[in-house]
């Protein structure tokens, strides 16, 4: 087989991981630590990509941990925790799982470990995140945006019917 008929070789490569922001808040504190302590938690999780030069992208991932304390807001814990990839030779199909699934997947142990430490830090009992399945979080994506595709355009063909 000759070299102009093989796809080009794949290259991945984690350039970089950092913490890009960091918040963290008690607003029921001091009070908090004297009430029952039966928890509620709640975590979204979003990420962004971005493109930069050379085949690299940054993918950010935040995640926002709120806990509340009966109706009280225990604590609220924001981070976003970013990598620098490098990818080349990747088809065009590759790089939306690639980007919003498979880089996520390699940051979410970094956020977690920052979570978990700023909420020592604020005397609170240990939070570990549970690992998370980007990969149907990100199918779970695909569907919605064919939903709402899907439901523009009927809203767009029932325009133009009447």
């Amino acid at each position: 087989m000759s070299e102009s008929n093989q796809a080009p070789a794949r290259e991945f490569n984690l350039l970089r991981i950092y913490t890009k922001d960091v918040s963290f808040e008690a607003p029921g504190a001091p009070a908090v630590f004297t009430e029952q302590w039966d928890p509620n938690f709640n975590l979204n999780l979003n990420s962004e990509v971005t493109n930069l030069e050379n085949d690299r992208y940054e993918v950010v991932l935040t995640g926002t941990v709120t806990c509340k304390a009966g109706d009280k807001t225990a604590y609220l814990v924001e981070v976003k925790q970013a990598g620098v990839f490098a990818m080349r030779g990747f088809p065009k199909e590759e790089m939306g799982p690639m980007l919003g699934a498979y880089c996520p997947n390699i940051l979410f142990p970094f956020l977690r470990e920052v979570v978990a430490d700023l909420v020592n830090k604020g005397s609170f009992p240990q939070l570990l995140l549970t690992p998370v399945n980007f990969e149907a979080l990100y199918a779970q994506h695909l569907h919605n945006q064919r939903m709402q595709q899907q439901a523009a355009q009927e809203k767009t063909a029932d325009a133009t019917t009447h």
